[in-house]
């Protein structure tokens, strides 16, 4: 504070006469002393002065600097997003993200497979049967025309009997055998009574001249479940030709029932082939028999009506 204040009283003493080019100094002139002194003081406090005020101007120009904005390029800009109130600010809606499905399980279908075995009804008869879905059923006229073409069509006692139905073995059955031919039928005879249904034929029909008069086996039972059947087997050739034939007879809903099981072969035996198992052949159609049922057949309530009685004829008037 000394130093400064001297240096102010130095300056408001001196003063330049620009006239004369000379310096003159007010009041009681200075010593060559004080004159030395004052100059190495002012020295001293002319560089300190300098130095602050180089600091301050450096301090002002660095604040300035720093207050003063920094030009932005439109690369460093950044949009502002408008401010809300929450008053007013709606929810943002969270993009759903796709529900990703689980992998797909391969889809095994079920693959339904037809029946092995097919069904016979005859609602008429009540007769019922189940055959292998392979074999060929034959009804009608086509069952009466296979079962007329064997040897011994039927063997009922009295005439009368109708083929009803047949299911015959496919010869792809037995590709390398002599199998002819080999069926199940189903005939009816309503003209026989109860006693009649449990007999066979004694007399069979003539056989040709070159082949053996078929030979009957005794009638024997056979229960196939609640029926009782009556039973015979038979055996004709012709040549090389051979048929095995068995019938079964059942009395139900006032009618014969026939159940025949035949068996033909040609006894010629192909290359590579071999003749057929009838016994093997046989257990295929028996199988058939075992389904076989007959149900009870209502018979039609008839009716009767009040006989009519004639009008009394009218005799013209006179």
């Amino acid at each position: 504070m000394t130093r400064i204040n001297l240096f102010r009283s130095l300056s408001r003493n001196v003063f330049r006469n620009k006239a004369f080019g000379a310096t003159t100094f007010s009041g009681t002139p200075a010593t060559l002393d004080s004159v030395a002194w004052g100059k190495i003081n002012f020295d001293k406090t002319t560089s300190t002065l300098v130095f602050a005020a180089l600091l301050l101007v450096c301090s002002i120009a660095a604040g300035c600097s720093s207050d003063k904005p920094k030009p932005t390029t439109s690369d460093n800009q950044s949009p502002m997003a408008p401010s809300t109130s929450p008053a007013t600010t709606t929810p943002a809606t969270t993009p759903v993200a796709p529900v990703q499905q689980a992998a797909a399980k391969p889809v095994h279908k079920r693959v339904h497979k037809a029946a092995a075995t097919l069904a016979y009804v005859d609602k008429n008869l009540g007769v019922s049967f189940q055959y292998p879905r392979k074999y060929t059923l034959k009804t009608g006229d086509a069952a009466n025309e296979l079962v007329s073409s064997d040897p011994v069509p039927m063997d009922f006692v009295q005439p009368g009997g109708l083929a009803v139905a047949a299911v015959t073995v496919p010869e792809s059955a037995y590709p390398d055998g002599d199998l002819a031919a080999a069926f199940f039928n189903v005939s009816v005879n309503k003209s026989l009574t109860t006693e009649q249904c449990g007999e066979f034929q004694e007399a069979k029909p003539a056989a040709p001249a070159d082949s053996a008069a078929p030979a009957t086996a005794q009638p024997s039972k056979l229960i196939i479940g609640d029926m009782e059947l009556a039973s015979s087997e038979s055996l004709a050739s012709q040549g090389t030709r051979e048929e095995a034939s068995k019938y079964y007879h059942v009395f139900e809903n006032g009618a014969c029932y026939e159940f025949a099981l035949k068996v033909a072969t040609t006894g010629v035996e192909t290359e590579g082939g071999k003749p057929v198992d009838r016994d093997e052949v046989f257990q295929r159609l028996e199988k058939i028999l075992a389904t076989v049922k007959i149900n009870p057949v209502t018979a039609p309530e008839v009716t009767a009506s009040a006989p009519t009685v004639p009008a009394a004829p009218t005799t013209p008037a006179q």
